[in-house]
């Protein structure tokens, strides 16, 4: 029988990746409604960080008593993607061995810290579902306005009218947010959803460099840890002044979601599908987010955005769209790196291997 390392499509996690991403925004603002936003960033990456270490070291000890080089040879299931995850065919040079755990640390104070740190203030002045407009749909127009700039995509004028669409959706989604009733801190908000949304391009596209040099679970490990460790030093002082045993139980129920299922399962697939298609490809993806994000957040927290907001919306989506899918033929394709994970090497995509040293950012 032939083996499989759990589920092989990598947009099927992205997919699913997203569908945990879109409802996190919603869930993160009832966290934030309860405890100061910095106590609510740490609770979601403190409590990811708890569950990637020990999801580490009960992988670590069965592959110790399985012995073997296959991974999810008879299991599969869930078990069989998690060890898929540990065990990807990944170099361990000497100099590599310290080097990449460094990288993936580095990249937890960008794609940790630094995003979640601007979220979670962002949620504490503006409503979740701005947050979830903005930054899925920003993130990949800041992604491809890099890869075009520096020359590492093919630019072509769609794609760049696409992005000053996108870019105009922005601005009337941002004037809609300080003209369009509501609180006056809510265009403060959007803007530290865009900062967060900057954090996160840049976090897709050095992705596939860390990745590299360590296996995605651990990766994910040590982004989580580094993040949230730098996380709980800006929480310390608000920890003191939360009424912890007044908590209501639905807050310990976000919050144990937020770091599982958000935090540390969602961040895991992504870094597997990163590996898969490429930063670019797997930024196309965020698309879905709002999609699950304006469902949760008008039937869980009844939020809405006004004529002019909604307008700015669909204009940006437009645009993000149009930037992102227009002129990706051959070339584009070939400037992705190719880190598909091991056992997908005879797969079609293996075609313009020439290419390989485009696109690492």
């Amino acid at each position: 029988m032939a083996t499989r390392k759990g589920p092989s499509n990598p947009y099927l996690l992205l997919m699913v990746t997203m569908t945990l991403w879109g409802s996190a925004f919603s869930s993160s603002k009832a966290v934030v409604g309860q405890v100061p936003h910095s106590v609510a960033a740490f609770l979601r990456f403190g409590g990811a960080a708890v569950a990637l270490l020990a999801a580490s070291a009960f992988l670590r000890a069965r592959e110790k008593r399985g012995g073997g080089e296959r991974v999810g040879g008879t299991g599969g299931g869930d078990g069989g993607a998690l060890e898929g995850a540990v065990r990807a065919d990944v170099p361990q040079g000497r100099a590599s061995r310290w080097r990449a755990p460094g990288l993936a640390a580095a990249a937890g104070v960008l794609g940790v810290f630094a995003y979640n740190g601007f979220f979670f203030w962002g949620l504490s002045l503006a409503p979740s579902l701005d947050a979830g407009i903005l930054i899925p749909v920003m993130s990949p127009v800041f992604t491809s306005a890099f890869l075009l700039l520096t020359g590492k995509e093919k630019a072509t004028r769609a794609r760049w009218a696409g992005l000053g669409l996108g870019l105009t959706g922005a601005v009337v989604f941002l004037v809609g947010a300080a003209g369009g009733g509501g609180t006056a801190s809510r265009l403060p908000g959007d803007g530290l959803y865009l900062l967060s949304a900057v954090c996160w391009a840049a976090y897709t596209l050095i992705g596939p460099r860390v990745l590299a040099g360590v296996e995605p679970l651990r990766a994910t490990t040590y982004a989580t840890c580094a993040g949230a460790a730098l996380l709980g030093a800006l929480a310390a002082p608000d920890l003191a002044h939360v009424r912890w045993g007044e908590l209501p139980s639905g807050v310990w129920l976000n919050a144990a979601y937020l770091a599982v299922g958000a935090a540390a399962v969602a961040n895991l697939l992504y870094y597997r599908g990163v590996r898969a298609v490429g930063p670019a490809r797997a930024s196309l993806m965020m698309f879905t987010v709002p999609v699950v994000n304006i469902l949760c957040a008008t039937v869980f927290l009844g939020e809405s955005v006004g004529p002019l907001q909604g307008t700015g919306a669909v204009v940006l989506l437009l645009g993000a769209v149009i930037a992102l899918t227009s002129g990706r033929g051959a070339a584009g394709a070939r400037r992705l790196p190719d880190a598909r994970p091991a056992g997908q090497a005879d797969r079609p995509a293996r075609r313009g291997r020439s290419g390989r040293s485009g696109a690492r950012a």
